[in-house]
């Protein structure tokens, strides 16, 4: 699949997190034409992601946006197909291995900085560092960027 304008991409998914939508949404809008979708549409289907789900500090809300590009772009959704679910899997580790190697974690809670796993260090997460200050701009642009380059790729 050729992808034109990653960069570009990439830009705007950055400007998506800075005109509010979390770090999932930001992420899967970007790419939302590839696939026949709206913005809006995407952004509903991601609503729950950011924060490393829902604010608690789990997977990574860019990462989880990048695994749902891989699920649109290789469907896993009949159960007797093992092949697409072995090739779904297959992106989504690859996708994952590239963002861990380049930041350490896929883990929002690691890559912020945070200690501990309760909902109340996601929440200080957010209240303790000014938003700008996050490096979730950064590692959004990081994740459009990946999953550009992985598209073409396949």
């Amino acid at each position: 699949m050729e992808i034109k304008n990653i960069e570009e991409r990439a830009a705007q998914a950055v400007q998506n997190f800075k005109e509010g939508y979390n770090c999932c949404q930001s992420v899967v809008m970007a790419y939302a034409d590839l696939y026949g979708k709206t913005a809006d549409e995407m952004a509903v289907i991601a609503s729950a992601f950011g924060g490393g789900m829902a604010k608690m500090r789990e997977v990574c809300g860019t990462c989880t946006g990048m695994f749902m590009i891989a699920g649109l772009q290789i469907p896993a959704n009949d159960p007797k197909d093992k092949e697409a679910k072995a090739a779904n899997y297959k992106l989504v580790q690859e996708l994952a291995e590239e963002f861990r190697r380049e930041n350490g974690s896929i883990i929002c809670r690691e890559l912020l900085g945070l200690d501990g796993k309760s909902a109340a260090a996601g929440a200080e997460g957010c209240a303790g560092q000014e938003k700008k200050k996050r490096p979730c701009p950064e590692l959004i642009r990081m994740a459009a960027e990946i999953v550009g380059r992985k598209l073409q790729t396949l």
